[in-house]
């Protein structure tokens, strides 16, 4: 019997934005490899499918910026430590997909050639092209700008279809679901719906660019294994947020 022909990807290039506290699963802090690996497997699954996929990742699990802040710390070097601990999240990640067999390199905002490669456009598009997952670690380099700023800005520069927003809720509600059960689920929003209701999305610069730049976001759970071929083939539970 011929084989059935691969499945028909609705996004071709991917933005993939992971929170640190994804990567922690139900530990309080650190890496729950487990998690990682996890994860790895569905982004190796959308390599091999033929996506070319690169990643943002935060640095929650191992360091709260805001929160070292709010403790009498100057924000900018606590945001320069949120940034370091990103890049140990991103090298946790690329090791994980490594073991996969899919090739991964992290390409970091702040230069530490030792430990990864510095970002520049031109490289980040060669290794994509290349079929390597690329890690942009270390935010944009900047304090006071967020991951999800650094996610919509670096998928902007790459030309990606789509920003993947993982979760672990299945799309945007107008309050938290696990607190409000009569929080409701959007399906579909606007850039403009998203700043005008106040939805905790991702950060306003975040959903301004987006929008200027006409980039659809896709909000959906990253808790259910395999989740993420099905935002690749645009049959995901998830809400899209474009136009």
């Amino acid at each position: 019997m011929p084989s059935s022909p691969p499945p028909t990807l609705k996004y071709k290039r991917l933005l993939l934005k992971l929170s640190g506290e994804a990567l922690m699963g139900k530990g309080g802090y650190g890496l729950d490899m487990d998690v990682v690996n996890r994860l790895a497997r569905d982004v190796s699954e959308g390599v091999a499918a033929g996506c070319e996929i690169a990643v943002v990742v935060g640095g929650g699990n191992i360091f709260r910026g805001l929160q070292g802040a709010a403790k009498g710390m100057d924000r900018a070097t606590a945001d320069y430590m949120g940034m370091l601990a990103t890049v140990m999240n991103a090298l946790a990640f690329q090791n994980a997909l490594e073991h996969q067999g899919t090739p991964a390199r992290v390409l970091s905002a702040i230069p530490m050639p030792t430990v990864c490669e510095s970002f520049t456009r031109p490289r980040a598009m060669h290794h994509l092209a290349s079929r390597r997952v690329v890690i942009f670690a270390a935010g944009t380099g900047n304090p006071f700008f967020t991951t999800d700023t650094a996610a919509t800005l670096r998928a902007v520069e790459m030309g990606c279809d789509a920003v993947a927003k993982a979760t672990q809720v299945d799309g945007v509600y107008s309050a938290d679901p696990k607190k409000d059960p009569s929080a409701v689920r959007y399906d579909r929003l606007t850039h403009a719906e998203v700043l005008a209701r106040d939805l905790k999305v991702m950060d306003g610069a975040a959903i301004a660019m987006a929008r200027d730049n006409n980039l659809p976001i896709i909000v959906f759970s990253i808790d259910e294994p395999g989740n993420l071929m099905r935002v690749l083939n645009g049959q995901a539970r998830a809400t899209v947020i474009e136009g």
